[in-house]
C-alpha cells in the first residue's frame, strides 16, 4: 500500500512538472528566444518573460483547486486585507491561499500514510496532521504580517530622514518620495514598495489625501498613521514639512528607545521562570546531593546496627 502511494505522488509530481513546462510553449519559446537574443529586449522585459509564463502556469493549474473551498464575500474581504499586509497584493495570491489550505492538509495525510508516522491512532493522527496542516498557512501569514510591519517600524526613521534631506535640497514631496524609494530599494524594501504605490496612485490620477490614506490602511501601524495625519495637516496650513518629519523621526527613535528600556527592565521578570525550573534544581542537586548521599548512609549504617 505504501509503495503504491509512493508511486503515485512520484508521478503527480512528474505530472506537474510536465505540466507546468508545456501548458505555455508559446511563452516557453519566448523565453528561449530572449536567452538566445539578450539584447532584443532589456533586463526588465526579461524578467517579465521569464516570471510572468510560470505565474500563469501555476495559476491555470491551481485554479480548479482553489474553487473547491466556499467563501462569502466577507471572508473573501478580511483574506484579501491580510494578503495585503502581508505584502501579496494580486489576484493571484488569493488563489494560491485557497488552493494551499485544500493542497497542505492533502499532503500532510499522503506523508503520514508513507512514512507510517499516524499508525499509532490513524483517527487521532489523521485529524489532528490534517487540522494544523490546514491553518499552516494561516500561520504563515500571520508570520509575514509581524516581519513585515516590524521592518516598516524599524525602517521608517531612516527613511524620514532621508526625506528631510532630500526636501531641504529643494525636492518636493512627490519627488522625495521617489529617490527615498529608490534608496531603500534594498535596506529596507517594504518601504519602498510602499512609496512606489502611492507616487503610482497619485499618478493614476487619485489625490494626495486619498494616496497617503491607503499607505496607512497598508501598513496597519500606528507610526505610519501618525505620519500620513501630520503630512495631511502640513499640506492643508501650509507649515514646514521638513520641520515635521524631522520631529517625528526623533519621537519614532524615542519610542524605539523607551521600548528597547522596557523589555530590558522584563527580563528581570522573565528570568523567574528559567531559574526556577531549570536552573535551581541543578544548583540543589550539586550543592545537596553530597550531603544526602552522606545521610543516608549514616541511616543505612545506624540501622544495620
Amino acid at each position: 500500500m505504501q509503495l503504491i502511494l509512493l508511486t503515485f505522488v512520484s508521478v503527480f509530481l512528474v505530472a506537474l512538472a510536465a505540466g507546468l513546462l508545456l501548458v505555455d510553449r508559446q511563452a516557453l519559446r519566448a523565453r528561449v528566444a530572449s536567452v538566445v537574443r539578450p539584447d532584443a529586449e532589456s533586463s526588465e522585459g526579461l524578467l517579465h518573460h521569464f516570471l510572468r509564463p510560470s505565474a500563469d502556469s501555476v495559476g491555470k493549474l491551481i485554479d480548479p483547486v482553489q474553487k473547491l473551498l466556499p467563501r462569502t464575500a466577507q471572508e473573501l474581504s478580511i483574506v484579501r486585507t491580510r494578503l495585503m499586509l502581508a505584502g501579496y497584493r494580486k489576484q493571484f495570491h488569493v488563489d494560491l491561499y485557497y488552493a494551499s489550505k485544500v493542497l497542505t492538509p492533502l499532503a500532510m495525510v499522503v506523508i503520514l500514510t508513507v512514512t507510517g508516522t499516524g499508525a499509532f491512532d490513524p483517527f487521532i493522527g489523521y485529524m489532528l496532521a490534517a487540522g494544523l496542516s490546514f491553518l499552516l498557512p494561516d500561520f504563515y501569514i500571520g508570520n509575514r504580517i509581524a516581519n513585515r510591519k516590524l521592518n516598516i517600524q524599524l525602517g521608517l526613521s531612516e527613511a524620514l530622514d532621508l526625506m528631510v534631506v532630500c526636501i531641504e535640497a529643494g525636492l518636493g514631496l512627490d519627488q522625495t518620495l521617489q529617490r527615498v524609494s529608490e534608496e531603500l530599494r534594498i535596506s529596507c524594501r517594504e518601504i519602498s514598495e510602499e512609496f512606489e504605490i502611492v507616487i503610482l496612485q497619485q499618478r493614476a490620477g487619485r489625490s494626495r489625501a486619498e494616496a497617503w490614506r491607503g499607505l496607512a490602511t497598508r501598513t496597519d501601524l500606528e507610526s505610519v498613521r501618525a505620519l500620513v495625519a501630520m503630512l495631511m495637516q502640513a499640506d492643508q496650513f501650509g507649515t514646514s514639512v521638513s520641520t515635521c518629519l524631522r520631529v517625528h523621526s526623533d519621537s519614532l527613535r524615542t519610542q524605539r528607545r523607551q521600548k528597547a528600556e522596557e523589555e530590558a527592565a522584563k527580563t528581570t521578570v522573565k528570568l523567574v521562570f528559567p531559574l526556577v525550573f531549570f536552573i535551581f534544581p541543578s544548583l540543589f542537586l550539586v550543592v545537596l546531593g553530597p550531603s544526602m548521599i552522606i545521610m543516608v548512609d549514616a541511616f543505612n549504617k545506624y540501622l544495620l546496627k
